[in-house]
């Protein structure tokens, strides 16, 4: 198997939250989503891996390397796109870029250039005169254009309109055609991640939930919806989590082969989307 990123045992303890010794990996030529709650553990994860935060016991390898001995090299192939901005304000593109590039021994001008073209960004324009989206596209060239074979993002497309997440997310589609290249993607909106991600990995108070494949587990999981009545102390206990209103109730399951035996065709059961599930699954452990 040929891993990008391994996070093994990892664990980080402060005085109000623990990352209890989290585990998962990425291969080359996918995208894994990362979601979770406010306050799961995703961006002290992400922390972890770029070696910002100390960690306190566990493992992470990138491109087979241990993250701290190897952080130098690790880091000239590791590309950064984050919510917030952190260029100067004041600065062009190309002023920018200029402090940038030489801290990269693979930076590749003509590459950039392309890129800047592509992205339809004006190499003139200061950094506090784009929007947002302009923003993570310059972000994503600067990171393409000095070779990273990772690209790890924090919460990009919050914020943007849904012209610019969709051509946030066909451009990630398009990197990703290069076997090569892996991306990891943070972010509470789950509907950018069906449309992108081969795999999610879920995170919930400091506990990985699963971490597998999207299409299974879209087909693992299922909604079922129905009257109040059905429900009784013996039924509940087949579902993972139910939320009850005047209507009825709507539930998440596991196992649809039982609840179709159990219920008949009294029930309604849906395909669930990632959002039904980590709402369900959070509202459990509360």
């Amino acid at each position: 198997m040929n891993n990008i990123l391994e996070v093994n045992n990892l664990r980080k303890e402060y005085n109000d939250f623990t990352l209890k010794n989290i585990s998962f990996s990425l291969e080359r030529g996918y995208i894994m989503g990362f979601i979770g709650p406010n306050g799961a553990g995703k961006s002290t994860t992400i922390k972890l891996i770029m070696n910002l935060i100390k960690k306190n016991t566990g493992e992470i390898k990138i491109f087979g390397l241990d993250n701290i001995a190897h952080e130098k090299d690790i880091k000239q192939k590791i590309g950064f796109v984050y919510d917030e901005n952190y260029y100067y304000e004041e600065l062009t593109i190309n002023e920018m870029k200029k402090i940038i590039s030489p801290f990269y021994i693979n930076w590749d001008e003509k590459s950039f250039q392309n890129y800047i073209k592509q992205f339809d960004l004006n190499p003139k324009k200061k950094i506090k005169e784009l929007s947002k989206g302009m923003k993570i596209k310059f972000s994503l060239a600067v990171a393409l254009s000095h070779g990273a074979e990772l690209i790890i993002m924090d919460e990009p497309t919050s914020g943007l309109d849904p012209i610019f997440r969709r051509e946030i997310l066909d451009i990630l589609y398009s990197l990703i055609q290069d076997e090569n290249k892996g991306i990891f993607f943070s972010t509470h909106i789950t509907t950018d991640l069906e449309k992108v991600a081969d795999y999610i990995t879920f995170i919930n108070k400091g506990e990985i939930v699963f971490s597998m494949p999207k299409d299974i587990i879209l087909d693992k999981y299922a909604i079922v919806k129905g009257s109040k009545e059905l429900l009784d102390w013996d039924t509940k206990k087949e579902f993972l989590n139910i939320s009850e209103n005047s209507f009825g109730f709507e539930a998440l399951t596991d196992n649809t082969t039982k609840i179709r035996s159990l219920f008949k065709n009294n029930v309604i059961i849906e395909r669930p989307s990632l959002e039904d599930i980590m709402v369900h699954t959070v509202k459990k452990v509360i």
